[in-house]
């Protein structure tokens, strides 16, 4: 070949190389090529041509008697000495906030706890958040974090953290026929902050209701859930108190009620640093409330 052709060659070569690289430049990376399309067997390319799924919604219990929400308070109990697959324990954490301590929270009163959340996430601990409207509104970045992480689930605790029935631990009480509003405004709250799905679970301000909160909220939807544990951690100080307290009345399936708030639980971190080694030691299962739930329906 006389040298010029050569050069030209050389030439045609090179573009093409360089065509070639900004084209594979051009391709978004991690999707297929035609090629790659083509080859795939049908099941896989409908796979990937659909959009992504939702997660399934949490289970719930049916309508009580008298057109009550339903309750849960445990998920089925199985032998202490069944296998760990078997033995397993919800950690529930309510984050309480009422209008009057919003003002508060601005002030710099630390209603949230960033290292309690640090701590299950690096421990691997699943659980189940009931949070308030109040707190979702001062906390939306928190609030919405928990809802994306797949360890965690969010459940309502209503918008007010009002009473809704008295007497009940001091709290102040709605006025009435608020009942079924509080419920939905605590889930608007919700979604507002970032949870695009919370769980259709509600835990009631303090634990309190009767028959009548019950009939008022059921058009919700929501199952309410309770807890056979209580931890005993607002307000006190002692993190060895509040974990030997869990660590003797946790059963196979039991709900534990603690807070994520440092102002009203300023030991709940620590002791769940002690709470969580232990029960794994003794063969528990962490799992969410919903588990207990699908549990219970199986």
């Amino acid at each position: 070949m006389p040298p010029c052709s050569r050069a030209a060659a050389r030439t045609l070569t090179a573009l093409a190389l360089t065509a070639a690289t900004l084209t594979a430049c051009a391709a978004p990376v991690g999707a297929p090529s035609s090629a790659d399309r083509a080859s795939l067997a049908p099941e896989q390319a409908a796979a990937q041509a659909r959009p992504p799924q939702r997660a399934p919604r949490p289970p719930t219990l049916p309508l009580a008697p008298g057109g009550q929400a339903p309750v849960f308070a445990h998920g089925p109990r199985a032998p202490q000495d069944t296998t760990a697959r078997d033995k397993t324990v919800a950690l529930t954490f309510d984050a309480d906030m009422t209008a009057s301590q919003g003002p508060l929270a601005a002030a710099g009163e630390p209603y949230d706890n960033p290292a309690l959340v640090d701590l299950l996430t690096a421990e691997r601990v699943p659980a189940t958040f009931f949070v308030t409207g109040m707190w979702a509104r001062t906390y939306p970045g928190q609030t919405a974090a928990l809802g994306r992480d797949p360890l965690f689930e969010v459940g309502n605790h209503s918008f007010s953290h009002y009473a809704f029935t008295e007497p009940c631990h001091g709290l102040p009480a709605l006025e009435p026929g608020q009942a079924a509003a509080d419920v939905r405004e605590g889930f608007a709250a919700l979604r507002a902050a970032g949870v695009a799905n919370p769980a259709p679970y509600f835990r009631f301000p303090g634990g309190c209701y009767d028959e009548a909160a019950l009939r008022a909220i059921a058009p919700s939807g929501v199952t309410v859930v309770q807890w056979d544990v209580v931890s005993g951690d607002p307000f006190n100080p002692d993190a060895g108190a509040v974990a030997r307290q869990v660590l003797s009345g946790v059963r196979p399936g039991s709900v534990v009620v603690l807070h994520c708030t440092r102002s009203a639980a300023p030991a709940t971190t620590e002791a769940v640093r002690r709470i969580v080694p232990e029960l794994r030691e003794r063969g528990y299962r962490f799992v969410r409330v919903s588990q207990l739930i699908a549990d219970a329906l199986e």
